[in-house]
């Protein structure tokens, strides 16, 4: 059981949101300042409908744009630049 005072609550490092017609607005307009508030680095946004895999870092508190990538492009992108896969792996 864990200690209900102390607590220390950290953001992710990282978060992913996976698009969804019926979310896609959400995810953009709604969480993407939260995430910023908070203070989570970075956010790649996957769109399985266009392929496409948009990745933000946060600098100065505002979402900068660091990848748009598609289809079956080369995926090496913050946090996770010491690998590379290919964006394909995600569609098939």
């Amino acid at each position: 059981m864990f200690p209900m005072t102390n607590v220390l609550i950290l953001p992710p490092d990282w978060v992913c949101e996976i698009l969804s017609p019926s979310t896609a607005q959400k995810d953009r307009v709604v969480k993407l300042p939260i995430y910023a508030r908070y203070g989570v680095p970075f956010v790649w946004i996957v769109d399985p409908l266009a392929q496409t895999l948009e990745a933000f870092e946060l600098q100065q508190g505002r979402w900068t744009l660091i990848a748009t990538l598609k289809d079956d492009d080369a995926v090496a992108v913050p946090p996770f630049d010491a690998v590379t896969f290919s964006l394909a792996d995600l569609w098939s």
